[in-house]
This record gives structure tokens, C-alpha cells and sequence, in this order.
């Protein structure tokens, strides 16, 4: 067992370093948090999730993507529904305290028009068998790369504009594949003065980080514990089959309070472990965190 958390390590290592180089904004807040004395180096920041997007198609989706994690022993828990999206998603708890939880969603491809699923058919079609049975997940460059290449070909500038008026869900799919979507830094285990939300938020945009306004920059769960924000995604220069290029919105950064549940609340603080607080997901904050990644929130972002 010790072995895969050492694999896992190496994979999420791998995950969060490109992820870095594809989203700007991760460089700019945590210098801003050195620079604050919120934190004194990386390290000290507690991711509490990362997410993927994927296609639910034979051989792909939520279905394959699932096995590498499970691998190194994830272990799924609850299922989400998102209805006005067209998309399912479940989370994974960590094999081992101190690493982040996956959430994985999927397009619910059948939900689309004839138009939209012919053109992500059109490429998806040629993936013949599940490309995680095929790999040797003891090796960690192999599954690096596998989770930063494609199954499919290059999308074109028109397939890819076409889905984006139906679902702009399945146009960064189509595009961006396996890519990491968005880590979610822990505000809860901060200084006091920065271990809210509300005051996080406060210093990211002094800091000018543009936030996720859909549904409000803070999105509530019905309880009132879990509490999460996020950035609009950076653009990105994307080139397409034949050679075409386009900005387009890339990954993100996300917020998140977990509160401490009702009957720990008169716990001292230094008692408080993750045990306490609220655990898992809510549906109707994933849904407005979604659309970080839609041109009306991305757009904002001029950096």
C-alpha cells in the first residue's frame, strides 16, 4: 500500500505541475499569500479537491477515468445530478488523510442534440476499447502522460464552436480532455482574518483576482457548511486541427469552507479535525462553480 501512495503522489504531482503553467492565477495568489504572511511557502496550502471533466461515451468517461484513481485507492462515494448541464459526477474520498478528494464529472452525451453527439462522436468513435485497461498504472510517466494527451483527435474551430452553443461543458471537454479543471485551496485551516470565505475573498480580489459571480461569488449549501468560490478561468491559446486558433477558456481556481458540523462547534479550536467538518459535495454550488469555465465568466478575465 505504501508503494501506490508513493505512485499517487508522483501522479498528483504531475497533475498539479501542469496545471500551473496552464493557469496564471495559481502563481499570482500564492505569492500574494507569502507576501501576506498568510502562508510561508507552497507547501503549507491544503488542497481539498481536485476535478476532472469527461465525455460519457463507450470506453471513456466517468467509467475509465475512475480506474486510475481507484487504483491507487480512491474510493467512490456520492453520485450528483445536474440536469439543466446534462451531466453526472461522483466524488472520491483519499486513501490517506492530507491528500486531496477527486471529483469527476461526465456529459451525458445522449442528452444532447443529434447535431452535438454526432460531432463528438465523430471523434470519440475511434477509441475502441478502454485506453485505461491498456495502461501499466505502476507507471507513473505513462499515466502522467495519458492524463495530458488525448484519445482523439484534434478537434476542429467549427466542431468545437458548434458544441459551445449547446454546451459549453462539451466544447472544454472536447478540447482540453483529462486536463486538471481545477485544484480548490482549504480557506478554513487559515489564520484567523483570512479563514473565512467571505474574508478570503476580500484579499483575492485586493489582489485582482477576478471570482465567479454566477449565482453569487459565494455559492451556500442549503446546510451553511460548505461554502465555496472560484476564479474565471484564464483564456487560453488553443490551436485546432488544420491549424486554427482561437482564445478560449482554460482551468480555474477554486475556494472552499468546510464549517465545523453543529454538535462539534463548542470543540477548541487545536480539537478540530477534518472528522468535524462538513464532508462531500453539494450539487447546487457545483453547478454555478461549472461555469467558471463559460464565456460569460471567463471573458472577464483580461489578464
Amino acid at each position: 500500500m505504501e508503494n501506490k501512495h508513493r505512485l499517487l503522489q508522483a501522479v498528483l504531482d504531475g497533475l498539479i505541475r501542469r496545471y500551473k503553467d496552464r493557469v496564471p492565477d495559481v502563481a499570482l495568489i500564492i505569492d500574494a499569500m507569502i507576501a501576506e504572511g498568510i502562508i510561508t511557502k507552497e507547501q503549507d496550502i491544503e488542497n481539498d479537491h481536485i476535478a476532472f471533466r469527461t465525455l460519457g461515451v463507450p470506453h471513456l468517461g466517468v467509467g475509465s477515468l475512475e480506474k486510475v484513481f481507484m487504483y491507487y485507492g480512491y474510493e467512490k462515494r456520492d453520485y450528483y445530478y445536474f440536469s439543466e448541464k446534462k451531466l453526472n459526477a461522483w466524488w472520491y474520498a483519499p486513501p490517506v488523510a492530507g491528500l486531496p478528494r477527486i471529483f469527476i464529472s461526465e456529459l451525458r452525451v445522449g442528452d444532447l442534440s443529434e447535431g452535438a453527439q454526432k460531432i463528438i462522436h465523430s471523434y470519440t468513435d475511434n477509441v475502441k476499447a478502454d485506453p485505461v485497461d491498456a495502461l501499466d498504472l505502476d507507471d507513473t510517466n505513462a499515466v502522467d502522460h495519458y492524463l495530458h494527451s488525448s484519445s482523439w483527435e484534434l478537434p476542429s474551430l467549427a466542431d468545437y464552436e458548434a458544441l459551445a452553443k449547446e454546451s459549453e461543458y462539451a466544447a472544454w471537454a472536447i478540447y482540453n480532455r483529462y486536463y486538471l479543471n481545477h485544484f480548490t485551496l482549504s480557506v478554513h485551516n487559515l489564520q484567523e482574518g483570512y479563514n473565512t470565505l467571505e474574508e478570503f475573498n476580500a484579499f483575492l480580489e485586493r489582489n485582482h483576482i477576478v471570482l465567479n459571480d454566477a449565482g453569487g461569488k459565494i455559492k451556500r449549501s442549503p446546510d451553511g457548511d460548505l461554502l465555496q468560490s472560484s476564479t474565471v478561468a484564464g483564456m487560453v491559446e488553443a490551436e485546432f486541427a488544420g491549424g486554427d486558433r482561437k482564445r478560449i477558456p482554460g482551468s480555474y481556481v477554486e475556494f472552499a469552507e468546510r464549517r465545523v458540523l453543529a454538535p462539534y462547534r463548542d470543540l477548541p479550536a487545536d480539537q478540530i479535525t477534518a472528522a468535524h467538518r462538513r464532508e462531500g459535495f453539494e450539487a447546487a454550488n457545483a453547478n454555478k462553480i461549472f461555469e467558471s469555465t463559460y464565456m460569460e465568466q471567463a471573458g472577464k478575465n483580461v489578464k
